[in-house]
C-alpha cells in the first residue's frame, strides 16, 4: 500500500512539474478575447498542440483582423536579415503584415479596426534575438493607440543566468533597443513587464501577461520547434550567446551547414584539425564563405549540461578565433557590426588589446549588479 501512495506521489509530481506554456492556458486568455477584434503578433512557434494559435482561435469563434510577422516570417522560413513582404496567409486569407525590414512598429492606419493585440513568440533570452525588438514596438504601438497588449508567456530556454556587456545607448539597433545584459535571465512575459514598469518605451501600454505553469528560471526546457532556421536544437540555443558574436567578424558561426551555432571557422583559421564547408541551403541561402573549406571549431559534440552548467557566455571561442586569425586588422567587420552584438565598442577593444577572459568579465560587473536590482521587480516565477 506504502508503495502504491508514493507511485501516485510521484506521478503526480511529474505532472506538476510540466512546463505549461501560457497558450495552453486557454481558460486564463480565451474569455478576453470573446467579441474582441484582435489582431495577433505570432510566428511558426505560436503552437497549441499541433494546431497553430491563428487557427485554433479561429475554431474558437475569435475575430481575427489580422496578422503581424516578425524577422523569418510567419512561417519561420526567411533568411535572417532578409526582406519579408506584406502578403496573405494561404490557409486563411488574414492579411500578414511583416515587422522587419523599415516598417518594424504597428502604425495606427494597421490598427484600426482592432481592439486587442496578443503576442505569442518563442524567445531564446538573448538581447541580440529580434523578437525581442518586436515586442518593445508592438508594446508602443499598443499604448500610442490604446490598444490592450495581452502577452501569451513561454520559456526562456537560456533564462537560468544574467551575463553580458549591458547595451550602451549610442550602440542602440533593432539588434539591441533596451539597456540590459546580453543575457537577461527573463521570460518575454517577465520582460514585456520590465519595458512597461521602467518606462523603457515610448507611453505606457495596457499589459496583461498570461504566465506560464510549472516554471521556473532554473528549468531546463528543450523547445519543441526551432525557434527560427538557424537555431536547430538545444545546444545552439546555448551556444547561440557565445557563438552569435562571429556575426561581427570574418569568422562562420556555421550558418550554410547542418550545425548553425555549433561550430566555428575561416578559410585562414591557423589549425587545420577541424573543416567544414558552408552551402545555400534553407534559412541561410548566401552564407559566409560559400562552398570554401573552412578551418574552426566542431563543438556539436560538446555536453549540453557543461554548457548550462557554466552559466555564462563563453568569450573562449572569439578570443580563440582572434589569436589564430594571421590578419588581426581584418578580424572584425568594418562596419563595427560587432558593437551592435555586443552593445558596447568596448568588446572590440579588449579583445584586440588581448585582456583576459577574466578582466573583460570584471568590466561588466557594475552594470550587471544595476541590472539585477531592475529585474527582480518584474519577476513571476522563481
Amino acid at each position: 500500500m506504502m508503495r502504491l501512495v508514493l507511485l501516485l506521489v510521484f506521478v503526480v509530481s511529474i505532472s506538476w512539474s510540466r512546463v505549461v506554456p501560457a497558450v495552453e492556458r486557454v481558460d486564463a486568455y480565451l474569455s478576453l478575447l470573446k467579441g474582441k477584434r484582435v489582431a495577433l503578433v505570432v510566428n511558426h512557434s505560436s503552437r497549441i498542440g499541433k494546431s497553430h494559435l491563428v487557427d485554433f482561435l479561429l475554431q474558437k469563434g475569435i475575430k481575427i483582423t489580422k496578422i503581424f510577422a516578425p524577422e523569418h516570417g510567419f512561417r519561420g522560413r526567411a533568411d535572417a536579415g532578409s526582406h519579408v513582404k506584406n502578403s496573405r496567409d494561404s490557409r486563411t486569407n488574414l492579411p500578414i503584415i511583416s515587422l522587419y525590414g523599415k516598417h518594424k512598429k504597428p502604425t495606427k492606419s494597421d490598427l484600426k479596426g482592432t481592439d486587442i493585440l496578443l503576442f505569442d513568440i518563442q524567445d531564446v533570452g538573448v538581447r541580440f534575438y529580434t523578437y525581442l525588438s518586436t515586442l518593445h514596438y508592438v508594446m508602443e504601438a499598443a499604448a500610442q493607440n490604446n490598444k490592450l497588449l495581452i502577452v501569451l508567456d513561454r520559456p526562456n530556454p537560456n533564462g537560468h543566468y544574467i551575463d553580458g556587456p549591458i547595451l550602451e545607448s549610442k550602440q542602440r539597433s533593432f539588434v539591441g533597443l533596451d539597456p540590459v545584459p546580453l543575457v537577461y535571465g527573463m521570460t518575454i512575459g517577465e520582460y514585456a513587464r520590465m519595458l512597461n514598469g521602467e518606462g523603457w518605451i515610448q507611453g505606457k501600454v495596457k499589459l496583461k501577461v498570461i504566465p506560464l505553469a510549472g516554471y521556473t528560471h532554473s528549468t531546463a526546457y528543450s523547445l519543441p520547434i526551432k525557434p527560427s532556421p538557424n537555431l536547430p536544437n538545444d545546444r545552439a540555443i546555448a551556444l547561440y550567446p557565445s557563438l552569435a558574436f562571429f556575426e561581427g567578424t570574418l569568422f562562420s558561426a556555421g550558418r550554410g551547414t547542418t550545425k548553425p551555432f555549433e561550430l566555428y571557422g575561416h578559410p585562414h583559421y591557423r589549425s587545420k584539425n577541424f573543416s567544414f564547408v558552408p552551402k545555400s541551403r534553407a534559412g541561410a541561402k548566401y552564407p559566409k564563405f560559400q562552398n570554401k573549406k573552412c578551418y574552426g571549431v566542431d563543438l556539436s559534440q560538446k555536453s549540453l549540461k557543461s554548457i548550462r552548467a557554466k552559466k555564462q557566455i563563453d568569450l573562449s571561442y572569439l578570443q580563440d578565433a582572434y589569436a589564430k586569425f594571421p590578419n588581426k586588422k581584418q578580424f572584425f567587420l568594418k562596419n563595427n557590426f560587432i558593437d551592435k552584438l555586443a552593445g558596447t565598442d568596448r568588446l572590440r577593444k579588449q579583445i584586440r588589446s588581448d585582456l583576459s577572459e577574466a578582466q573583460i568579465r570584471a568590466s561588466w560587473q557594475k552594470g550587471l549588479n544595476r541590472f539585477k536590482k531592475i529585474r527582480v521587480k518584474y519577476l513571476i516565477y522563481p
